[in-house]
């Protein structure tokens, strides 16, 4: 199994895979978000993860990083579609948008984030210059043009602790920072991947205005929930899309 997706809040369920089957994968860092579904896609074998869990049970500080990736390492996986739910900042990144981002900032904080610690023979540091991988960057935005589905090709996702949302001077703070979305999960997910040799790309899906942004207003969680039941949808018609057609080359092993 070379290809895996990871699944956010909205997508915590996949439709579409055939020959499904459901295996726990045991981890040296504790249990992943749950037990990981394997079947094929568009024809292709593709692994599933919800990082939430399936019932969504799982706030994004208490997600277990480590051993959501280390399961998928040890199936084997090359290389990662993940899918995010994020508050939009720029003002082009409103509600409903489907961000693919090229680079983060990251403002978590006491979330075990790298592989490499305790009894080491030395110190390592991976390079991290450009977090996200460019062929799979590319295959998101392939897949949107493909479908006609307007993509913001770029941005910076800030990624913030949770499980709260942000007040307004936060996302005053982030903005300032650069930050075109917000978002609770984008790391360490991403870095650990990068640790443990797996290419990762994320599609951001814009479920509402970050706080602050339109003054007076506050977040409603009714709205993200409408939102997000839309814009799922339009993720999922890519991903489907990735798997199929001339994209299927994504679920090939990687050379070398």
């Amino acid at each position: 199994m070379h290809l895996a997706i990871i699944g956010g809040t909205g997508l915590s369920q996949i439709e579409g895979i055939d020959e499904v089957r459901h295996q726990v994968v045991p981890t040296p860092f504790g249990e992943p978000s749950g037990p990981v579904t394997i079947g094929r896609m568009q024809g292709c074998q593709v692994v599933f993860l919800p990082r939430h869990g399936y019932n969504h049970r799982i706030p994004p500080h208490q997600v277990n990083y480590r051993a959501n990736i280390w399961a998928l390492r040890e199936l084997e996986v090359s290389r990662i579609l993940a899918v995010a739910a994020v508050g939009g900042i720029h003002p082009d990144m409103g509600p409903g948008a489907l961000v693919v981002p090229d680079q983060l900032i990251d403002y978590t904080w006491g979330r075990p984030s790298t592989y490499y610690e305790g009894d080491l023979d030395s110190v390592t540091h991976v390079d991290f210059t450009y977090p996200y991988d460019a062929s799979l960057r590319e295959a998101f935005l392939s897949a949107g043009r493909a479908l006609d589905l307007p993509m913001v090709d770029g941005g910076t996702y800030g990624a913030t602790q949770g499980p709260r949302l942000e007040t307004a001077a936060e996302i005053r703070r982030l903005e300032r920072d650069g930050c075109d979305v917000v978002g609770m999960t984008g790391m360490p997910e991403a870095v650990l991947a990068r640790e443990a040799g797996i290419d990762y790309a994320s599609l951001n899906v814009v479920a509402n205005w970050a706080a602050g942004v339109h003054d007076g207003e506050t977040v409603s969680m009714k709205e993200i929930e409408k939102t997000l039941s839309t814009s799922m949808r339009q993720a999922r018609r890519i991903l489907k899309q990735i798997l199929s057609g001339e994209d299927q080359m994504l679920c090939r092993t990687k050379a070398g």
